[in-house]
């Protein structure tokens, strides 16, 4: 298994903060999430971490066993 995280508004939007999927392709675990959420996943402004690390390139992700990959929102502030 490997984990999702959701931080922020991604949270919200998902309902919890992590969600535990099965190892493969992350376009096919995406595909199998709510589409509202897969949606919102894959906003251009919303950045992916793959074990703590930051993904530049978002294409052919496969999650191993225990990886993590976080989806990160973007910031505003004041």
């Amino acid at each position: 298994m490997a984990r999702l995280i959701f931080l922020g508004r991604l949270e919200d939007i998902a309902g919890t903060g992590e969600m535990s999927v099965a190892s493969g392709p992350v376009e096919h675990i995406l595909a199998a999430l709510d589409p509202a959420l897969a949606v919102q996943l894959l906003g251009e402004k919303v950045r992916m971490a793959l074990n703590g690390r930051l993904l530049t390139d978002m294409g052919g992700i496969v999650l191993g066993e225990g990886d993590e990959l976080a989806f990160l929102p973007p910031v505003s502030g004041g």
